[in-house]
């Protein structure tokens, strides 16, 4: 069932963490800043328990959609550019798309995970924090979560510092006190900057259409195509809008809803720029 996926516990880790930063942020923090009943601590609520919201729908879709399994019936068309050149033949173009632990033949894009030990539609990685791999189907959920958990954190920590600015510690901060302010905001900081940075990341390679594998993959390509004297550029480069809308899709404000993905296909075959041309 998909709900086991829930029974590990960096899923655990993450659900924890999420309902202290939100506990602390509402509970703690905006009633010690400017209390809840007020109008500026009423909107700093509103916004952040939207944000929460989104976060942790992303982050349940992320665990219980499938990330993309190879259809049975898939069969690879080794006339096809992305599978032969004139100078390989093709059966060793077969050979280097079948999986033996799958006994399947490898769509352009898929990798096979070595934790769910199956073949996963244009893999990214496999992420223990949902407990199953970003892959086609659950890769704009995954998106969508960091760009959330991103922006709840900025909040939290905007909130935590302001707080903490404002209180009069010559007369109400106890050392116990100062120390746990300290911690939160050095915890709110460093998930800001680690989730940050993990954002940017998936930026650059969306507007690349390029998955973590791929750009590490590219990485040698490169390498190897200087070494023979040519340029190298990743097949699935469309230019950065063309990138964005083949990943999220085409309705700018459906691209930060994680279930949106009515702009995905078969995720077996994908347009390359030979076929552009």
């Amino acid at each position: 069932m998909k709900l086991k996926k829930f029974l590990a516990i960096p899923v655990f880790s993450a659900f924890f963490l999420m309902g202290f930063v939100y506990y602390i942020t509402v509970f703690i923090f905006i009633e010690d800043w400017v209390g809840l009943q007020t109008s500026a601590g009423s909107l700093n609520h509103l916004i952040f328990s939207f944000v929460a919201s989104l976060c942790l729908l992303s982050f349940l879709v992320g665990v219980l959609t499938d990330p993309g399994r190879v259809p049975l019936s898939y069969i690879p068309d080794i006339e096809h550019s992305s599978f032969a050149s004139d100078q390989e033949p093709r059966k060793n173009v077969l050979q280097s798309k079948y999986c033996d632990k799958c006994a399947v033949y490898k769509p352009p894009r898929t990798h096979h995970c070595r934790v769910c030990k199956r073949c996963i539609l244009r893999m990214d990685h496999h992420c223990l924090w949902i407990n199953n791999c970003v892959g086609y189907w659950n890769y704009k959920a995954f998106f969508d979560l960091i760009l959330y958990a991103t922006v709840g954190s900025i909040h939290s920590t905007v909130i935590v510092i302001s707080c903490t600015h404002q209180k009069d510690w010559s007369n109400s901060g106890t050392t116990a006190l100062k120390i746990f302010y300290l911690a939160c905001g050095a915890m709110s900081l460093a998930l800001s900057a680690t989730l940050g940075t993990l954002l940017g990341w998936h930026i650059y390679l969306i507007t690349r259409n390029m998955t973590t594998i791929e750009y590490y993959e590219g990485i040698r390509a490169t390498w190897l195509a200087k070494k023979s004297g040519l340029s190298y550029r990743h097949p699935f480069d469309h230019g950065v809008y063309r990138n964005i809308t083949l990943v999220l899709g085409s309705n700018t404000l459906k691209w930060f809803c994680p279930t949106s993905t009515g702009h995905l296909k078969d995720g077996v075959s994908f347009p390359t720029l030979r076929d552009s041309a």
